[in-house]
């Protein structure tokens, strides 16, 4: 059964481009038409589950059209997670630039982000399939090219205290990047996103709280060293008070 795709989505994507021949024009509307009615179909049925007749049956183009512009499939899912992608950074960067306290600036792209993740068209086309049709080398490439910039800026802003090298802000980011990107499978693979996405927030506006009151009170940032547990020192004191510490090798007492 073909898919029922809304007649103003292919009228709207074959309109006229302002510019250019009329065979340019032409050409940019079919482009856009496949891409806006995959984008519905891919959100509705998954990759696996949409045809490419479905595709140019909703966009009203021929095959011969779809395969002028992509090579296959995946050449077309590939322009619509790079839409996808793109919005959502737009959106994200959106928030991230209306404030200009780092605090708040962390907490309002955190936000956006997961209002991002209560969208489905993201959820199906960049978390789930994403990975699985791109291959993990280039989903991360499309990823970080949309979004690390942004986790880069807000690490940036919030570590500015501590006059930290380039390359220590680079693992930062990357770590707090990798936090999301887990953050973000979890929550739309979440039966309820809502309260996922609500956990995922207290979650990081915790970590945040820490690092904001250690950069308030002056206090360095901790170094591996001073995160180990002193367990040998305190054994070694116990010894030293005259608690009996039994030894490899030694006999049992005697009673």
């Amino acid at each position: 059964m073909t898919a029922k795709v809304p007649k103003g989505v292919a009228k709207s994507a074959l309109r006229k481009v302002h510019g250019g021949s009329r065979r340019q024009e032409y050409s940019a509307s079919t482009r856009r038409a496949l891409v806006d009615v995959a984008t519905d179909l891919f959100t509705d049925r998954g990759y696996a589950g949409t045809s490419l007749d479905e595709i140019v049956a909703g966009a009203r183009v021929t095959k011969g059209a779809l395969y002028h512009h992509f090579s296959g499939k995946q050449a077309l899912f590939e322009s619509v997670f790079e839409k996808v992608e793109e919005r959502a950074a737009r959106d994200i960067h959106r928030a991230v630039r209306g404030n200009h306290d780092p605090w708040e600036k962390a907490l309002g792209g955190l936000r956006a982000f997961l209002e991002v993740l209560q969208e489905p068209g993201y959820r199906r086309i960049v978390i789930a399939d994403g990975p699985a049709v791109l291959g993990y080398e280039r989903y991360r490439e499309q990823e970080e090219r949309t979004t690390f910039g942004i986790v880069q800026e807000i690490v940036s802003s919030v570590l500015a205290t501590y006059e930290l090298e380039p390359s220590m802000v680079e693992t930062f980011s990357r770590v707090f990047f990798g936090a999301m990107s887990a953050a973000g499978a979890a929550v739309s693979s979440a039966e309820d996103t809502r309260k996922a996405g609500a956990e995922v927030e207290a979650a990081i506006a915790y970590i945040l709280a820490g690092l904001r009151a250690m950069a308030e009170s002056g206090a360095p940032l901790p170094g591996p060293a001073d995160l180990v547990d002193d367990t040998a020192g305190t054994l070694a004191d116990e010894d030293d008070d005259g608690v009996d510490v039994d030894e490899p090798g030694d006999a049992p007492d005697a009673s």
